[in-house]
């Protein structure tokens, strides 16, 4: 705790604190809100069985496919460049930077797999399937804290290892799933920023010095805040669109102040947060996060032969009024706004679309998968008969993302309503990873972008089968009805995954069996 929250009476602090026995104020029961539940090893039991669980699924058969021994889909960008980075340590070579189009994180962290096993199938997708275990364990952990049940904390933990789009991601050597893993590690840090606060300001109301001015306490350095600025600088280190999560998370943590001080009896609230506030998380999530993001090009600062290392004085760029700018950090803004150029005129021809191109009103429930790989015939031998198909397809999970409209149009009339913050958080960490996007749909865009969507979608799944269950107050036959519902669906999610497995995986299957697979006409 901070100075400002532990100063004794004799500083103008206000009167003695009651003993630490003292039942909370209702104030204080307010901003604190309810406990966190007491079995914290059967919740660890739970959250590392799950974990280990998600870990083998995510790892068996991780080498395969390939495409007769090379990268498949995109990974032929991704996985040769983080070869590169490993040979020259830490940076691309490949001066077509047309090709090089994200910043160097995430080929870095795949690099660390090919440097383990070599430059094969478990090298290119170890890190990401590591990355993709670490997020079972972080919505785990996160829906328990959103929920305070470590039961539905393990329901969570169950629809995120069957959800195929997070599992497919997870076994490729892309970049998607390490900005999945940094913005839900933020989401976790902005969550655990908002119970210090509360916690500050109620030991203020409890010492009664939260009313000294109108605009309530300084709230000290909030470390929880600062740790998530890194982790939304290194999302934006994988992708710029992480950048659109910087900007969400901020408004969230101002938006959680505001509900804080007005919870303490603040006078002024929106003001003391404008005063008190704004200032503070720009540094600490907007700042740190350009920090994180430009310590990930250490490498590219360290060379001297990095593509357009030295742009400026290649392209002999005058000064102008950013003369004082070292010419290294302007070489990199130049680099960087000429690819995101390349982004942006990134257009597919009406007469020629991409074939699995798909625009973000389809992708909360997945109307347009990708097919990422495809054998058929003796290629794809092994299914028992002599036409067989061997596909991987990104798709959804049904049980869940058909779903999806329905939690949001809940999730908001929550928020709105009923003033449920845990919807409204949740909604936010969805929002940003769908809505940027509507703002430039005549670029090329695919669903593997709505990976950093889905552990939100799991987050909202969750708060309502919550609702379902019912309080454990509740009488026996409510109780147990909503549990059966909850046990009903989650059987039904995992049958579903189940299904799905042979085309998320690659397995050799017959040709009825993968039109079966097919269940939309927009899947094929």
């Amino acid at each position: 705790m901070t100075a400002l929250l532990t100063r004794s009476p004799g500083d103008g602090a206000g009167p003695d604190p009651e003993p630490a026995t003292r039942p909370p104020s209702d104030r204080e029961a307010t901003l604190l809100g309810r406990p966190m539940p007491g079995d914290r090893m059967r919740a660890l039991v739970v959250t590392v069985v799950l974990t280990a669980i998600g870990a083998f699924v995510r790892l068996q058969n991780l080498g395969f496919p390939t495409d007769k021994g090379t990268p498949v889909f995109d990974e032929k960008h991704y996985v040769p460049q983080a070869f590169q980075m490993l040979r020259n340590g830490g940076y691309e070579d490949n001066y077509g930077y047309e090709l090089i189009v994200h910043p160097p994180l995430a080929k870095q962290l795949i690099a660390v797999g090919e440097w383990l096993f070599g430059y094969n199938g478990w090298g290119w997708r170890f890190s990401a399937a590591i990355a993709g275990t670490v997020i079972i364990l972080l919505t785990i952990r996160i829906a328990r804290r959103l929920t305070r049940s470590t039961l539905l904390g393990a329901i969570a933990g169950i629809l995120v290892i069957c959800d195929g789009v997070l599992h497919l991601q997870s076994r490729m050597g892309m970049l998607d799933i390490f900005i999945t893993l940094f913005v839900l590690a933020a989401f976790g840090c902005v969550l655990l920023d908002r119970e210090q606060v509360r916690e500050r300001l109620a030991v203020a109301v409890r010492e009664g010095w939260a009313g000294e001015t109108p605009y309530g306490p300084r709230l000290g350095f909030r470390w929880w805040r600062f740790t998530g600025g890194v982790m939304l600088g290194l999302a934006t280190a994988v992708k710029w669109s992480g950048a659109y999560y910087v900007v969400a998370f901020v408004l969230l943590t101002l938006a959680f102040d505001v509900a804080a001080r007005r919870a303490a009896g603040v006078e002024r609230p929106w003001l003391g947060v404008l005063r008190r506030d704004v200032l503070p998380a720009a540094w600490s999530i907007g700042f740190i996060a350009v920090v994180g993001y430009l310590s990930s090009w250490w490498a590219w600062f360290a060379s001297e032969t990095a593509t357009d290392r030295h742009y400026v004085e290649i392209q002999n760029v005058g000064a102008g009024p950013f003369g004082f700018v070292p010419d290294a950090l302007r070489s990199l803004f130049l680099y960087t706004t000429n690819v995101l150029d390349f982004h942006e005129g990134l257009t597919t021809p009406e007469d020629d679309p991409h074939p699995w191109e798909s625009k973000p009103w389809t992708w909360p429930m997945g109307l347009r998968p990708m097919l990422y790989y495809y054998e058929s015939g003796q290629e794809a031998a092994g299914c028992g008969e002599t036409d067989c198909v061997s596909a991987t397809m990104l798709v959804g999970t049904p049980a869940m993302w058909w779903l999806a409209l329905p939690v949001i149009g809940w999730g908001l009339w929550r928020s709105v309503f009923r003033a449920d913050w845990r919807y409204a958080a949740v909604l936010a960490g969805y929002g940003a990873g769908l809505l940027p996007w509507f703002a430039m749909l005549d670029r090329q865009m695919y669903f593997f972008y709505a990976t950093p969507m889905a552990p939100f979608l799991v987050l909202g799944l969750t708060l309502v089968l919550g609702q379902v269950l019912g309080s454990a107050r509740a009488g026996f036959e409510r109780r147990g009805t909503g549990l059966l519902v909850v046990a009903l669906y989650t059987g039904l999610v995992v049958a579903n995954f189940v299904w799905l497995w042979p085309i998320l995986n690659g397995d050799s299957i017959t040709n009825e069996r993968w039109q079966a697979e097919l269940w939309l006409p927009s899947w094929r």
